[in-house]
């Protein structure tokens, strides 16, 4: 059915949530029929305690059994297939002998941890361009190899380097980060990305300024995260992690520049796919998730871009899809009428009510 309007919003559909779902329990869903009538099996893990992370997403067909581990806040499952990645099964970029990294790039101070590896400084050293280093241990590699132009890439790499595809291969010219490089040392992957400078996530960029922006610089922002958005939606990729802590903001210009990191959770999305098992922060899960345990990449990244806007606008106030199905999170009644408008539509309770990204660009708060 087409929507007259893509602004005109029907009656708003609460999700309902389900009991027990804590954050140590096991994010795997039974298959699309029986997440839609049938009662959902679930299985408590054994490990610790999650930090606001959850597990990677699957398609609908039912995925092997998970084998859950933990490691600052992230869980890791095992896809249909998937299995954990043997040493040097990728066919790699260029040499993997382990001087050769060293030999080519010079690692600085760490920049940041996260579940799956570590972010360094750098920089290459022919040129002393700037690069950020990230390490992936092979035990916490949780994506299986993608194929790509006939050869098997780690999926992380096939990724970036699709979203490279059909761009002039300059530097800052693309809201992604660029891969610049990649080694495979069999007991880890290494990451070499393009780093711009000077630049902050938007996480710390809001608290730089007193935990909230005014209205106009989140707009400029927003159309920038939205355009980026797109782009990767039409080389069908679906981030799974859009948050402030993986927009970069480049303050080297007048005007603030949005550029997207972390295509640690990433896939390679197919038209129409709905996903069974959530991957991502905790608190954007989306809320069809709650109440069918499945969703599809388009609405859950615009409920996404519309948490990000929330925490840009509510000074210190942090996005939380339950919090926020609970009404314990309110829109701030002093913002301007498209702007409210824009939030509403983004944090539509029923996915087949959000716009599309493309409708989302069009909206009248952006224009």
């Amino acid at each position: 059915m087409v929507r007259a309007s893509p602004w005109k919003r029907g009656p708003c559909h609460h999700a309902v949530l389900r009991r027990g779902r804590g954050r140590n329990c096991s994010m795997k869903a039974q298959s699309a029929s029986t997440a839609k009538g049938g009662r959902t099996k679930r299985k408590a893990s054994a490990e610790k305690k999650t930090q606001g992370k959850r597990t990677r997403v699957f398609e609908v067909a039912e995925p092997s059994e998970e084998d859950d581990r933990i490691k600052g806040g992230k869980r890791k499952a095992r896809e249909d297939g998937e299995g954990r990645p043997k040493k040097n099964i990728w066919e790699a970029s260029g040499d993997v002998k382990s001087d050769a990294f060293e030999a080519k790039y010079q690692q600085l101070t760490q920049l940041g941890r996260g579940g799956c590896g570590s972010v360094f400084a750098g920089y290459r050293k022919e040129d002393n361009l700037q690069v950020a280093i990230k390490h992936i241990a092979q035990d916490y590699l949780l994506c299986k190899s993608v194929c790509l132009n006939g050869k098997k890439l780690p999926a992380e790499v096939a990724i970036m380097l699709k979203l490279a595809a059909g761009t002039d291969g300059s530097l800052g010219t693309s809201a992604p980060v660029s891969l610049l490089d990649w080694y495979d040392r069999g007991h880890e992957l290494i990451l070499v990305l393009e780093r711009p400078v000077p630049a902050v996530d938007l996480f710390t960029y809001i608290q730089d300024n007193r935990g909230s922006l005014l209205e106009e610089e989140a707009k400029t922002l927003l159309r920038q995260l939205v355009d980026g958005a797109k782009l990767l939606e039409d080389r069908q990729i679906f981030h799974r992690d859009i948050k402030t802590k993986n927009i970069l903001i480049e303050k080297g210009s007048g005007v603030p520049r949005v550029r997207l990191i972390d295509f640690g959770l990433s896939c390679i999305a197919k038209k129409g796919s709905f996903y069974s098992v959530f991957y991502g922060t905790d608190d954007y899960t989306p809320p069809e998730w709650y109440s069918g345990f499945t969703y599809r990449a388009g609405p859950s990244t615009v409920w996404q871009l519309g948490a990000v806007l929330f925490e840009m606008l509510h000074g210190n106030s942090k996005f939380e899809t339950k919090k926020f199905l609970k009404k314990e999170l309110r829109i701030n009644c002093g913002l301007s009428k498209d702007c409210k408008d824009f939030l509403q539509v983004c944090l539509e309770m029923a996915p087949k009510l959000r716009p599309t990204l493309t409708e989302l660009g069009l909206h009248p708060w952006l224009r």
